[in-house]
Protein backbone atom coordinates (compact mmCIF):
# COMPACT_ATOMS: atom_id res chain seq x y z
CA UNK A 1 0.00 0.00 0.00
CA UNK A 2 1.13 3.75 -0.83
CA UNK A 3 1.89 5.99 1.31
CA UNK A 4 1.19 9.86 1.26
CA UNK A 5 4.39 11.98 2.21
CA UNK A 6 3.96 15.39 2.90
CA UNK A 7 7.56 17.59 2.26
CA UNK A 8 7.58 21.28 2.50
CA UNK A 9 10.27 23.88 1.61
CA UNK A 10 10.37 27.59 3.78
CA UNK A 11 12.51 30.35 4.30
CA UNK A 12 11.58 31.31 8.31
CA UNK A 13 13.41 34.33 7.82
CA UNK A 14 14.60 33.44 11.79
CA UNK A 15 12.90 30.39 13.23
CA UNK A 16 12.39 31.91 16.66
CA UNK A 17 10.54 34.87 15.05
CA UNK A 18 8.51 32.56 13.05
CA UNK A 19 7.45 30.75 15.80
CA UNK A 20 6.50 33.43 17.47
CA UNK A 21 4.19 35.01 14.66
CA UNK A 22 2.34 31.59 13.73
CA UNK A 23 4.14 28.94 12.38
CA UNK A 24 3.68 26.45 15.17
CA UNK A 25 0.08 27.01 14.73
CA UNK A 26 0.43 26.55 10.96
CA UNK A 27 1.96 23.35 11.65
CA UNK A 28 -0.11 21.95 13.48
CA UNK A 29 -2.36 21.94 10.64
CA UNK A 30 -0.43 21.21 7.93
CA UNK A 31 0.45 17.05 8.53
CA UNK A 32 3.66 17.84 6.82
CA UNK A 33 6.16 15.00 7.45
CA UNK A 34 9.98 16.51 6.32
CA UNK A 35 10.37 20.44 6.42
CA UNK A 36 13.74 22.00 4.48
CA UNK A 37 14.21 25.14 6.19
CA UNK A 38 16.63 28.54 5.54
CA UNK A 39 17.16 31.12 7.07
CA UNK A 40 16.80 29.73 10.34
CA UNK A 41 19.20 32.05 12.30
CA UNK A 42 19.59 30.12 15.36
CA UNK A 43 21.78 27.40 17.07
CA UNK A 44 20.66 23.89 17.15
CA UNK A 45 19.49 24.53 20.96
CA UNK A 46 17.58 27.39 20.02
CA UNK A 47 16.27 25.32 17.30
CA UNK A 48 15.11 22.29 19.41
CA UNK A 49 13.01 25.19 21.89
CA UNK A 50 11.51 26.57 18.73
CA UNK A 51 10.41 23.18 17.02
CA UNK A 52 9.72 20.78 20.02
CA UNK A 53 9.04 17.34 19.03
CA UNK A 54 10.48 17.53 15.26
CA UNK A 55 13.76 15.06 14.50
CA UNK A 56 16.09 17.93 13.45
CA UNK A 57 19.68 18.25 11.69
CA UNK A 58 21.00 21.49 10.81
CA UNK A 59 24.01 23.64 9.67
CA UNK A 60 24.89 26.78 11.52
CA UNK A 61 26.50 29.96 9.49
CA UNK A 62 29.96 30.94 10.93
CA UNK A 63 28.14 34.39 11.54
CA UNK A 64 26.02 34.39 14.45
CA UNK A 65 22.23 35.17 13.45
CA UNK A 66 22.83 35.31 9.78
CA UNK A 67 21.64 32.22 7.26
CA UNK A 68 21.60 28.87 8.32
CA UNK A 69 19.48 25.85 7.19
CA UNK A 70 17.90 22.82 8.89
CA UNK A 71 15.56 19.86 7.78
CA UNK A 72 13.13 18.71 10.05
CA UNK A 73 11.29 15.64 10.24
CA UNK A 74 8.72 13.27 11.82
CA UNK A 75 11.20 10.68 11.95
CA UNK A 76 15.21 10.76 11.88
CA UNK A 77 17.24 10.86 8.85
CA UNK A 78 19.80 8.05 8.53
CA UNK A 79 22.61 10.16 7.35
CA UNK A 80 23.18 13.50 7.16
CA UNK A 81 26.08 15.56 5.00
CA UNK A 82 26.79 19.35 5.18
CA UNK A 83 29.60 19.09 2.69
CA UNK A 84 28.87 20.75 -0.56
CA UNK A 85 31.88 21.62 -2.59
CA UNK A 86 35.98 22.12 -2.09
CA UNK A 87 37.27 23.75 1.00
CA UNK A 88 37.08 27.45 0.79
CA UNK A 89 33.70 27.59 -0.58
CA UNK A 90 31.04 30.01 1.15
CA UNK A 91 28.44 27.05 2.39
CA UNK A 92 28.33 26.99 5.81
CA UNK A 93 25.00 27.50 6.52
CA UNK A 94 23.30 26.99 2.96
CA UNK A 95 23.80 23.09 2.42
CA UNK A 96 22.32 20.28 4.53
CA UNK A 97 21.54 16.93 3.14
CA UNK A 98 19.08 14.22 4.79
CA UNK A 99 18.59 10.35 3.87
CA UNK A 100 15.68 9.07 4.87
CA UNK A 101 13.89 5.28 4.59
CA UNK A 102 10.38 5.30 3.54
CA UNK A 103 8.34 2.08 2.84
CA UNK A 104 11.52 0.18 2.14
CA UNK A 105 12.91 3.16 -0.29
CA UNK A 106 15.71 5.52 0.30
CA UNK A 107 14.85 9.80 0.27
CA UNK A 108 17.48 12.31 0.05
CA UNK A 109 16.35 15.44 1.13
CA UNK A 110 18.47 18.57 0.44
CA UNK A 111 17.67 22.18 2.33
CA UNK A 112 19.64 24.47 0.13
CA UNK A 113 19.63 28.63 1.02
CA UNK A 114 21.57 30.85 -1.74
CA UNK A 115 23.25 33.17 -1.39
CA UNK A 116 21.42 36.65 -2.51
CA UNK A 117 24.38 37.97 -4.30
CA UNK A 118 24.95 41.64 -5.95
CA UNK A 119 25.91 41.76 -9.40
CA UNK A 120 29.25 42.91 -10.21
CA UNK A 121 30.40 42.88 -6.31
CA UNK A 122 32.10 40.20 -4.08
CA UNK A 123 28.97 38.97 -3.33
CA UNK A 124 28.12 38.09 -6.63
CA UNK A 125 31.45 35.87 -6.87
CA UNK A 126 30.30 33.78 -3.90
CA UNK A 127 26.85 32.99 -5.20
CA UNK A 128 28.88 31.82 -8.40
CA UNK A 129 31.27 29.80 -6.90
CA UNK A 130 27.83 28.27 -4.72
CA UNK A 131 26.07 27.68 -7.92
CA UNK A 132 29.14 26.24 -9.26
CA UNK A 133 29.40 23.40 -6.64
CA UNK A 134 25.67 22.91 -6.77
CA UNK A 135 25.97 22.10 -10.49
CA UNK A 136 28.75 19.70 -9.32
CA UNK A 137 26.94 18.35 -6.85
CA UNK A 138 23.73 17.27 -8.54
CA UNK A 139 24.81 14.56 -10.92
CA UNK A 140 26.33 12.65 -7.98
CA UNK A 141 23.42 13.09 -6.14
CA UNK A 142 21.15 11.71 -8.56
CA UNK A 143 23.20 9.02 -9.06
CA UNK A 144 23.65 7.97 -5.30
CA UNK A 145 19.90 8.44 -4.47
CA UNK A 146 17.29 8.01 -7.19
CA UNK A 147 14.75 9.77 -5.25
CA UNK A 148 16.37 13.01 -4.31
CA UNK A 149 14.83 16.49 -3.79
CA UNK A 150 16.77 19.61 -3.71
CA UNK A 151 14.56 22.51 -1.90
CA UNK A 152 14.99 26.22 -0.13
CA UNK A 153 15.62 29.69 -1.54
CA UNK A 154 17.29 29.20 -4.41
CA UNK A 155 17.03 33.25 -4.93
CA UNK A 156 17.03 32.81 -8.82
CA UNK A 157 14.22 33.47 -11.02
CA UNK A 158 14.54 30.92 -13.53
CA UNK A 159 12.47 32.78 -16.26
CA UNK A 160 9.89 35.55 -16.55
CA UNK A 161 6.84 33.50 -15.52
CA UNK A 162 8.65 33.26 -11.43
CA UNK A 163 9.08 37.22 -11.22
CA UNK A 164 6.25 39.61 -12.16
CA UNK A 165 8.55 42.76 -13.09
CA UNK A 166 10.91 40.81 -14.55
CA UNK A 167 12.10 43.59 -17.24
CA UNK A 168 13.28 45.83 -14.14
CA UNK A 169 15.55 43.40 -12.75
CA UNK A 170 17.21 41.86 -15.43
CA UNK A 171 20.56 43.68 -14.53
CA UNK A 172 20.12 42.23 -11.15
CA UNK A 173 20.84 39.53 -8.82
CA UNK A 174 18.46 37.05 -9.34
CA UNK A 175 17.25 37.43 -12.34
CA UNK A 176 20.96 37.72 -14.14
CA UNK A 177 20.91 35.77 -17.39
CA UNK A 178 23.98 33.90 -16.44
CA UNK A 179 22.32 33.10 -13.36
CA UNK A 180 19.39 31.55 -15.16
CA UNK A 181 21.67 29.69 -17.08
CA UNK A 182 22.28 27.21 -14.10
CA UNK A 183 19.17 26.03 -14.42
CA UNK A 184 18.82 26.08 -17.79
CA UNK A 185 21.52 22.82 -17.38
CA UNK A 186 19.71 22.27 -14.18
CA UNK A 187 16.58 21.13 -15.53
CA UNK A 188 17.76 20.28 -19.16
CA UNK A 189 17.48 17.35 -20.58
CA UNK A 190 19.40 14.77 -19.20
CA UNK A 191 22.88 14.66 -20.78
CA UNK A 192 21.92 16.91 -23.88
CA UNK A 193 23.41 20.20 -25.22
CA UNK A 194 21.89 23.09 -23.44
CA UNK A 195 22.38 26.80 -24.61
CA UNK A 196 21.61 28.98 -21.84
CA UNK A 197 19.78 32.22 -21.63
CA UNK A 198 22.69 33.76 -21.45
CA UNK A 199 24.50 31.81 -24.56
CA UNK A 200 26.13 29.80 -22.57
CA UNK A 201 26.32 26.39 -23.17
CA UNK A 202 26.50 22.94 -20.98
CA UNK A 203 24.51 19.48 -20.39
CA UNK A 204 21.56 19.08 -19.30
CA UNK A 205 21.36 17.65 -15.70
CA UNK A 206 18.21 15.92 -15.90
CA UNK A 207 16.17 17.52 -12.64
CA UNK A 208 12.72 18.48 -12.54
CA UNK A 209 11.29 22.02 -11.22
CA UNK A 210 7.88 20.31 -9.49
CA UNK A 211 6.37 23.71 -9.04
CA UNK A 212 6.25 24.53 -12.67
CA UNK A 213 5.87 21.14 -13.83
CA UNK A 214 2.64 21.20 -11.46
CA UNK A 215 1.23 24.65 -12.47
CA UNK A 216 2.50 25.09 -16.23
CA UNK A 217 2.84 28.22 -18.27
CA UNK A 218 0.84 30.14 -15.83
CA UNK A 219 2.67 33.13 -13.84
CA UNK A 220 4.51 32.70 -10.11
CA UNK A 221 2.82 31.11 -8.26
CA UNK A 222 4.97 33.75 -6.22
CA UNK A 223 6.88 32.22 -3.01
CA UNK A 224 8.57 36.09 -1.95
CA UNK A 225 7.30 39.20 -1.83
CA UNK A 226 9.29 42.52 -0.61
CA UNK A 227 8.71 43.91 2.70
CA UNK A 228 8.26 47.26 1.78
CA UNK A 229 5.21 48.76 0.07
CA UNK A 230 2.61 47.27 -1.40
CA UNK A 231 4.31 44.19 -2.62
CA UNK A 232 1.95 41.60 -0.78
CA UNK A 233 -1.05 42.85 -1.72
CA UNK A 234 -0.46 43.46 -5.28
CA UNK A 235 1.00 40.01 -5.79
CA UNK A 236 4.32 41.74 -6.94
CA UNK A 237 6.58 38.61 -6.03
CA UNK A 238 9.13 36.26 -7.28
CA UNK A 239 9.14 32.53 -7.50
CA UNK A 240 12.10 31.56 -6.10
CA UNK A 241 11.69 29.21 -3.53
CA UNK A 242 11.68 25.43 -5.41
CA UNK A 243 11.12 21.79 -5.41
CA UNK A 244 14.07 20.04 -7.63
CA UNK A 245 13.20 16.51 -7.97
CA UNK A 246 14.90 13.92 -9.88
CA UNK A 247 13.16 12.19 -12.73
CA UNK A 248 11.58 9.33 -10.52
CA UNK A 249 10.89 11.25 -7.53
CA UNK A 250 8.97 13.58 -9.30
CA UNK A 251 6.24 11.37 -10.86
CA UNK A 252 5.10 10.27 -7.47
CA UNK A 253 4.38 13.79 -6.80
CA UNK A 254 0.14 14.19 -6.27
CA UNK A 255 -0.15 17.51 -5.39
CA UNK A 256 2.07 20.93 -5.07
CA UNK A 257 1.13 24.14 -3.67
CA UNK A 258 2.20 27.59 -2.66
CA UNK A 259 0.71 28.28 0.72
CA UNK A 260 0.29 32.41 0.30
CA UNK A 261 -0.88 34.00 3.78
CA UNK A 262 -4.24 34.68 3.21
CA UNK A 263 -3.59 38.97 4.24
CA UNK A 264 -0.03 41.11 4.91
CA UNK A 265 -0.84 40.82 8.65
CA UNK A 266 -0.83 36.92 8.91
CA UNK A 267 2.23 35.90 7.12
CA UNK A 268 5.38 34.89 9.66
CA UNK A 269 8.04 34.90 7.22
CA UNK A 270 8.07 37.19 3.95
CA UNK A 271 8.50 33.45 2.27
CA UNK A 272 5.15 31.26 1.86
CA UNK A 273 5.47 27.22 2.54
CA UNK A 274 6.39 25.20 -0.77
CA UNK A 275 4.41 22.43 -0.29
CA UNK A 276 4.25 19.04 -2.16
CA UNK A 277 2.96 15.41 -1.37
CA UNK A 278 4.71 12.50 -2.69
CA UNK A 279 4.09 8.75 -2.81
CA UNK A 280 6.23 6.22 -1.35
CA UNK A 281 5.81 2.34 -1.23
CA UNK A 282 3.32 0.61 -2.87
Amino acid sequence: MSRRVRIASINVNGIRAATRKGMLEWLADAEVDVMALQEVRASADELALALPGWELVNDEALAKGRAGVAIASRTAPTATRTVLGQEGLDSAGRWIEADFEIEGERLTVVSAYVHTGEADTPRQDAKWAFLDAMEARMPRLRAESPLALIMGDLNVGHRELDIRNWKGNVKKAGFLPRERAYFDRFLGTDGEAVTGVDGSTGTGLGWVDVGRRFHGEVDGPYTWWSMRGRAFDNDTGWRIDYHLATPALADRVTDYRVLRAPSWDTRWSDHSPVVADYTFGG
